[in-house]
């Protein structure tokens, strides 16, 4: 692009679609014409049963049939506390031979569908994904989309089945639904701020919840009960929990880095049973412009806290909470509109989109965030620059090959109980 104005217009005409806004040329759109959608939620956690509440809010034409998970506990939970949710009991009809409890619990659930909601971790999302698509259902599903580059290669090409079948399917990074992230990137893009130069995202916060090892457990249960301490179910916590900031960088960008370096470790996470995640990230992503990214990511009591993305332009600073201001600390732009809930907005305009509003179909930018994610834990890992073709062409899997309660997960405990832990400059990815 020859000057800033141009380079502005190409990534706005680029983000339009990245955001999931209307996309002309597609086939035959996949809507509902019937009554009623049957919807399944397939992974009954706390995030699972938020996106049930939120898809039955959706539209008085939705019915919850079926729950499945791995733990019958968990699932019973989930199912009585959506039972105590004003304004939904009416649209909630999920008998006992309906709710699914096992590794095929999946398979089971999606049968009775029109619209599945995928919410258990990461390296389930591909194959769940996959059969739901080839089985002509819509789809909602949690980030992040997968564990490793093969599981992210699985998603896209599944993608683009659902493209080619009509069948529309949302991402929850939910600040792409928000009126007031899609304002602040339309500022940036309209040049408020004037050139971008660079941008800052931080997700520094207490430690993630442990569940102690029980009496009678499997190794396979323990790790999915604490699926948040190991790399293989969490994808590692810049996919676990930096992934919406980032995102939304890669969003104002119109696409992800294409190279990264990073640092990380273990500063508080010891002794037996602390799983193989690193407790903290610093990670300096490079666009193809030459924009640098640096994503901070902590996870440990007791320290500073923050969390946001935080763009630097050649006019002015500044994030969505306290607006832009000129380098003279003048307010430039701070969003005034109505506050709305990005977690129902998803839903609605999934819903929507069923009912032939438009198509929508989040699937690329949704695996392309998923795998900047894990491009940055893989350069924090093994010490190396990653770039992005590299690190999206790696055949390196770090799921298991059989998941079942007597199978053994990739990563187990030492004769002290501990975990592998990636050491840097030695461990290869």
């Amino acid at each position: 692009m020859e000057n800033s104005t141009s380079r502005r217009e190409f990534i706005k005409s680029s983000s339009l679609i990245a955001g999931g806004a209307l996309v002309s040329g597609f086939p035959a759109i996949r809507t509902h014409k019937e009554k009623t959608l049957r919807i399944a939620l397939i992974g009954a956690g706390k995030r699972g049963a938020g996106a049930a509440a939120q898809a039955l809010k959706a539209s008085k034409g939705v019915k919850l049939v079926a729950l499945a998970d791995v733990f019958k506990d968990q699932l019973d939970s989930t199912y009585a506390s959506l039972t105590k949710v004003p304004g939904i009991q009416d649209q909630i009809d999920v008998p006992e031979k309906h709710k699914f409890v096992g590794f095929d619990a999946y398979q089971k659930a999606t049968e009775l569908a029109d619209v599945v909601l995928l919410a258990s971790p990461a390296p389930f999302r591909p194959e769940h994904f996959r059969l739901a698509i080839e089985s002509g259902k819509h789809v909602f599903m949690e980030k992040p989309l997968a564990s490793d580059a093969p599981g992210i290669r699985q998603i896209l090409a599944t993608g683009e089945l659902a493209t080619k079948k009509g069948l529309n399917v949302v991402v929850g990074l939910q600040n792409r639904y928000d009126p007031a992230y899609q304002e602040m990137v339309k500022r940036i893009h309209d040049g408020m701020i004037g050139d971008l130069v660079s941008a800052s995202c931080y997700y520094n916060v207490g430690n993630v919840n442990m569940i102690p090892r029980q009496e009678g457990w499997t190794e396979m249960e323990y790790q999915l009960r604490n699926w948040r301490y190991f790399n293989w179910l969490w994808a590692g916590s810049p996919a676990g929990l930096q992934i919406h900031n980032d995102d939304v960088v890669n969003w104002v960008k119109g696409g992800p880095p294409v190279k990264v370096v990073g640092n990380g470790g273990r500063a508080a996470f010891k002794g037996p049973n602390n799983g193989d995640i690193y407790d903290h990230f610093f990670n300096e992503y490079e666009y193809a412009d030459g924009f640098k990214l640096n994503s901070q990511i902590r996870h440990i009591n007791g320290c500073w806290n923050r969390g946001g993305n935080f763009f630097y332009g050649s006019k002015g600073k500044g994030d969505l909470k306290d607006g832009f201001k000129d380098y003279k600390g003048n307010l430039i732009w701070k969003y005034s509109g109505k506050q709305e809930n990005p977690y129902q907005l998803e839903h609605d305009e999934l819903f929507a989109a069923i009912n032939g509003k438009r198509y929508i179909n989040d699937t690329v930018w949704g695996a392309n965030s998923t795998m900047a994610c894990i491009m940055g834990r893989m350069a924090a890992h093994s010490g190396q620059l990653i770039t992005w073709d590299s690190a999206l062409a790696s055949e390196v899997s770090i799921v298991p090959p059989k998941l079942a309660w007597d199978a053994a997960p990739l990563s187990v405990p030492d004769e002290k109980g501990e975990y592998h832990v990636a050491v840097p400059g030695i461990d290869k990815v």
